[in-house]
């Protein structure tokens, strides 16, 4: 059923308080909304938000080996915060070889299990991202790994867009067809078809959160 565009908007402020007021797994940079929501849509059927994260510095030795004593988790204190792991220790998530992983963290944190929202999580800005993605999966024919183009950024570098906001609530952004964006983006017309079908068929698979994770 989704979200209406009030409530959906609602949740994406949320989002950026938690992020502005509360310690993360990874510091973050940029926080974009994309898709129904960008696009005006009621309701929105889900709401997808993209994170640019940036890199630890340095490596807590003491703190990666008592998360691999006692979780089982390898990496703490390296990919993943260490203070963050010890008071949000509930949210902390390992890839399946057991090694902290920065985006699972993130979707734990920031999103409720059964909330029909998707959480792209990436090393690099959403506008370079979205050209990368494009050529990976031109390049494969694996168009349902496009990134959707059509996007608002909302919460940069600590600034919050509160225009962005207001825009999103009114429906107030004007974009073209994921069609007509990937063709802007170079795609001929017949592949831009296919991919925007390929992306909009693999969306409707997805339920509840969802979180993915890219390193450019």
């Amino acid at each position: 059923m989704g979200l209406s565009r009030v409530t959906a908007v609602d949740r994406l402020e949320t989002l950026v308080e938690t992020v502005e007021s509360e310690p993360t797994p990874v510091p973050i940079r940029e926080i974009w909304a994309l898709g129904d929501v960008a696009l005006g849509l009621d309701p929105v059927e889900r709401l997808d938000v993209y994170l640019t994260k940036d890199l630890l510095f340095g490596r807590d030795e003491a703190a990666a080996a008592t998360f691999r004593d006692t979780h089982g988790i390898e990496g703490v204190g390296k990919t993943v915060d260490a203070d963050w792991a010890e008071q949000y220790t509930a949210h902390l998530r390992a890839t399946d070889s057991g090694h902290a992983a920065p985006e699972r963290c993130l979707a734990a944190h920031l999103l409720g299990p059964d909330e029909p929202i998707h959480l792209e999580v990436c090393n690099s800005g959403f506008e370079d991202n979205v050209t990368e993605r494009l050529a990976g999966a031109r390049a494969r024919e694996h168009y349902e790994e496009i990134l959707d183009p059509r996007g608002v950024c909302l919460w940069v570098d600590g600034q919050r867009s509160e225009t962005a906001f207001e825009r999103l609530r009114e429906g107030d952004f004007a974009f073209p067809t994921l069609a007509e964006a990937l063709e802007m983006l170079g795609m001929d017309p017949e592949a831009a078809d296919r991919a925007a079908a390929a992306v909009r068929d693999y969306r409707g698979t997805q339920t509840g959160a969802s979180v993915r994770g890219d390193v450019v």
